[in-house]
């Protein structure tokens, strides 16, 4: 693979900043993630932990009204677009956002009926995660997250290539479901995500966004070299989507 130049990163971030969600998902997942749980309270609190941006920050809230959220990430540029977002949609009354690490949410004990994170608990590994956000869970409470899986166990080799090099820890549903058991959980329901999650608000926004940078970055061979890494990322996954996904997993402690 070809070696990531010193400006990858704030390349990334140029990105990623831009996209309406930082990993793939939609308003259709979120609700069936949240049919496949307990029934919440009246007026249920619930932590979205590593957020980005907020896409399905503001999709949980219209999903569910009388909710209040509070929204964690680490990277500001992303939370003041969700604080947009919800001001946009006059949410920001039960938005509250918090610039913090998901490692140590700045939340007391038993303070949500519900926590719910997409596309971000490979920063920590399910099983830390997991016995990391426990102690924040009310009684009855509950955790949704999706994590990236193995579909099939014959990936092509540049699939698992990429893999390997990106998510090393990367592993198929039956073992995801074995991590989840072992770290004192139950799995209440759990599905990949359809191929359209993959696309609508976030590979066709990312290929357009990596296309307008380009041009701005013309005569700029390390940038160019960024964008053509983030996107092989697409060109992976076109090729090669059949072999893994992101999976949805709602489970409570036991």
């Amino acid at each position: 693979m070809t070696p990531k130049p010193d400006c990858y990163w704030p390349i990334f971030l140029e990105v990623f900043e831009a996209l309406p969600r930082q990993g793939p998902g939609s308003r259709e997942c979120a609700a069936r993630a949240l049919a496949l749980g307990p029934a919440l309270p009246a007026e249920p609190r619930i932590a979205d932990l590593g957020c980005g941006s907020g896409g399905q920050t503001l999709q949980l809230a219209e999903l569910l009204p009388h909710s209040t959220i509070d929204a964690l990430d680490s990277h500001a540029p992303l939370l003041e677009r969700l604080k947009a977002g919800a001001l946009a949609k006059s949410l920001q009354h039960r938005i509250r956002v918090h610039r913090g690490d998901m490692d140590a949410p700045p939340f007391a004990d038993q303070s949500f009926d519900l926590i719910w994170s997409e596309g971000a608990v490979y920063n920590l590994g399910v099983t830390h995660a997991l016995r990391r956000w426990r102690p924040l869970l009310r009684p009855g409470g509950w955790i949704a997250f999706t994590e990236a899986v193995w579909l099939r166990g014959d990936p092509p080799p540049a699939a698992r290539a990429f893999w390997e090099a990106e998510y090393p820890r990367m592993a198929d549903v039956p073992a995801n479901l074995a991590i989840i058991t072992e770290a004192g959980f139950e799995t209440l329901g759990h599905f990949p995500l359809p191929a359209e999650a993959w696309w609508s608000d976030f590979y066709r926004p990312l290929e357009a966004r990596v296309g307008v940078l380009k041009k701005e970055y013309a005569g700029d061979p390390a940038a160019q070299t960024a964008l053509s890494l983030i996107q092989h990322e697409v060109d992976i996954h076109r090729r090669y989507g059949e072999y893994y996904s992101y999976a949805f997993f709602v489970v409570r402690p036991r």
